[in-house]
Order: structure tokens, then C-alpha cells, then sequence
């Protein structure tokens, strides 16, 4: 699985690429994979506002429904249309052009809580 050095992770599969105070939002490789064929993303709206490790988009598969749960508080800046129309972006490129959305971090200590890519790798064995 590939697990890029240069993010944050979740224990529940999320990635996030921060950038000054504003953190992009994905899912990881091994999500993906997991999730099968993604078909559809249900963004949050811009402006509503996201707390560290609460449901904020869902991503629907072939084989399930999951919710995306945010690796920070903050306020939804951006969510990646190109997905509305291109879903399986999620499942080819999940940390490029498959990013699901941007949030401007309201709490940059919150990153503390966040795994290490080593750390991930691990959870994910």
C-alpha cells in the first residue's frame, strides 16, 4: 500500500495535507482498496464548519457507504467537484487528483493527535 511521507493519517483511513493553515482531505490508498469502486462522494456545504473526528462527507461504493471523517476542525474552503462527475478518482489517484475536500484549520495543536506515516503503516499491517 502506498503511504506517502509527507501526510498526516487517521485510524480511520484518512489523509490530510497541510499546507500553511489549510489542510487538504482524502482517503487513503488502503481505503480505497477496501471500499472497492467508489461511485459517488457527498461533500459537506463550503463555510460549514468541521470537528476533529466527526463525519463531515460520505463516499459511497459499489459495496458500502462510509463516512469521511474530518482529521481536523476547522471551515470546508473547497471540495473537489471533479468528483461529481468523476468518482473513481478516489480509487485511481487517492492522493492527488481524488482529494475529496480543503478545510482551514481552526487548530493547528490538533495535528498532534493525528498518525505518523510510520505509525500507519503500522496500524495497517
Amino acid at each position: 500500500m502506498n503511504v506517502p511521507e509527507n501526510l498526516h493519517y487517521t485510524k480511520e483511513h484518512e489523509w490530510a495535507l497541510v499546507e500553511d493553515d489549510v489542510a487538504t482531505i482524502g482517503i487513503t490508498d488502503y481505503a480505497q482498496n477496501e471500499l472497492g469502486d467508489i461511485v459517488f462522494v457527498e461533500f459537506p456545504k463550503i463555510g460549514d464548519q468541521t470537528k476533529q473526528m466527526e463525519p463531515c462527507a460520505s463516499i459511497e461504493a459499489v459495496k458500502a457507504v462510509s463516512d469521511l471523517y474530518a482529521p481536523v476542525s476547522g471551515e470546508v474552503v473547497e471540495v473537489n467537484n471533479k468528483l461529481e462527475l468523476s468518482p473513481q478518482l478516489v480509487n485511481s489517484d487517492p492522493y492527488g487528483e481524488g482529494w475529496i475536500l480543503k478545510i482551514k484549520l481552526s487548530d493547528k495543536a490538533e495535528l498532534d493527535a493525528l498518525l505518523s506515516p510510520e505509525e500507519y503503516k503500522k496500524l495497517i499491517g
